[in-house]
């Protein structure tokens, strides 16, 4: 079968095909001719998976998957959320995000949070959605250099370890994505 993964994000990439195998043939935004930005207008990391991949399965006509995700720290009424990426502004750059977010929560006792990864599957003219959260800790610093995004701050449950200083297999285990991934595995597999 042969699934358009709509993203540009080439760490999402890689960790995707490394979920995937070769079940599936995956062809990207770029291998489809998709250079235009996905807009993402949703309040919600549920509509904005399902906008992206509705866009792509309805101008391209190829049955695709997206995905967003966030970080969701309930002390800080849910942000980043939705608002991850450029949770320090546009620029969209990981170390603002975390230095913004380690700001925001200094002298809060509750450092709670966790990833949420939604992924939206459209396949001809029906919407399959498939989550996954990866719950921890925020630290008061970055620790590791693998991952992205606020992985050098997140400390899973149960881990020692942040995400950033894990390998991808190791982080593949317990991650948000790998979860959502492996649901849409499931269903793909037995659809």
């Amino acid at each position: 079968m042969k699934l358009c993964f709509a993203t540009n994000n080439q760490n999402k990439l890689r960790e995707i095909q490394a979920l995937l195998g070769d079940r599936f043939e995956l062809v990207t935004l770029a291998d489809i001719g998709c250079t235009e930005d996905i807009p993402e207008p949703y309040d919600t990391i549920q509509e904005n998976a399902k906008a992206k991949s509705s866009y792509v399965s309805e101008k391209y006509g190829i049955d695709c998957f997206a995905d967003d995700s966030g970080l969701v720290v309930p002390s800080l009424n849910g942000e980043p959320g939705v608002h991850s990426a450029y949770y320090a502004g546009p620029q969209r750059s990981h170390d603002d995000n975390i230095a913004l977010l380690l700001k925001n929560l200094s002298g809060v006792e509750d450092r709670n949070a966790y990833f949420l990864t939604v992924i939206s599957l459209s396949l001809g003219n029906t919407y399959y959605a498939f989550e996954g959260r990866a719950h921890g800790k925020i630290i008061d610093e970055k620790r590791g250099s693998g991952g992205f995004g606020y992985d050098p701050a997140f400390v899973p449950d149960g881990q020692d370890r942040t995400f950033a200083e894990m390998t991808l297999a190791e982080k593949s285990q317990i991650s948000h994505r790998s979860i959502a991934f492996a649901a849409l595995i499931d269903f793909l597999d037995h659809h």
